[in-house]
């Protein structure tokens, strides 16, 4: 089965802890020395070496001086940095709105050559017209609870859709026949979205299949992930977006992506769904 998608972010965060572990240990200081000249309770000591709690930029400097290692700070600190990105709730990335969260996605996909994307909730953004894209952002703001920006972070993400005809960008999406049925948006809407599925299918930059309700499962349904040069595998769950870096997790989730490739129908046999789907909202 592959591993849990938050797995990455936490064997990041142990090997960050054991690094400082082994810094208090060259210098041949005990848990409750290094907590003595850092001036904090021996417990806090205890959660940052397990990985349990992670360190503040000003932990690690604290950490670092009290073992006489403060041109190791810079780095470690740069590396708390990376691995606090790895797992990111989507209230904190929200909290100003959702705006700048869709500018950075524009930003990996203007560098990304080859994306592989799996759906089984909601079309990827780069196919999202603006009136579904509204709805499913209202219907996330509401959620969360966060500033509601969405006429800018709709504007934000339809613009990614120009990767689809600019540059040398090749996007292979997987989408479960669930995708075409949720009524995520009012009719209207998804008749839109419907209707523009087929306007992009024969672009030269797409690959759609679609994984029919009836297909004969090898792999089980998934959250939405998205393959980006095979080189970060971004995973959106219900309450974070979390990148996946390991080698062997990226290699799981690249040998999920070809089961339910193989899974999917391709062609006039996807575009069938696609109009069955259409016309149930008539």
């Amino acid at each position: 089965m592959t591993a849990s998608p938050s797995s990455s972010a936490q064997a990041a965060r142990e090997a960050l802890a054991v690094r400082l572990q082994h810094l208090r240990k060259d210098a041949g200081l005990t848990g409750k020395d290094l907590s003595a000249r850092c001036g904090w309770h021996p417990a806090k000591t205890t959660r940052i070496q397990k990985g349990d709690a992670p360190p503040s930029d000003a932990d690690i400097r604290a950490w670092c001086t009290a073992c006489d290692a403060d041109n190791q700070a810079d780095d470690l600190i740069a590396t708390a940095r990376a691995v606090d990105s790895m797992y990111l709730e989507w209230r904190r990335l929200h909290k100003d709105g959702m705006r700048k969260v869709q500018q950075d996605w524009n930003t990996l996909h203007e560098r990304t050559r080859v994306c592989r994307v799996y759906v089984s909730n909601v079309p990827p953004g780069f196919f999202q017209t603006p009136g579904f894209a509204t709805a499913l952002m209202e219907q996330i703001t509401s959620f969360q609870g966060t500033p509601n920006d969405v006429a800018e972070a709709v504007a934000a993400r339809i613009a990614r859709s120009r990767f689809l005809y600019e540059g040398d960008h090749r996007y292979v999406v997987l989408m479960e026949e669930s995708v075409l049925r949720y009524r995520t948006a009012d009719p209207e809407a998804m008749r839109g979205q419907l209707r523009h599925l087929l306007a992009v299918m024969p672009l030269a930059s797409v690959s759609l299949g679609i994984i029919p309700f009836t297909a004969q499962r090898t792999v089980w349904p998934l959250e939405a992930f998205y393959l980006h040069d095979g080189d970060v595998a971004v995973v959106e769950t219900l309450t974070a977006e979390i990148k996946v870096t390991q080698p062997r997790e990226l290699a799981d989730y690249a040998k999920a992506f070809v089961g339910l490739a193989e899974m999917a129908v391709y062609g006039d046999d996807a575009r069938d769904l696609i109009r069955a789907a259409i016309s149930a909202l008539e």
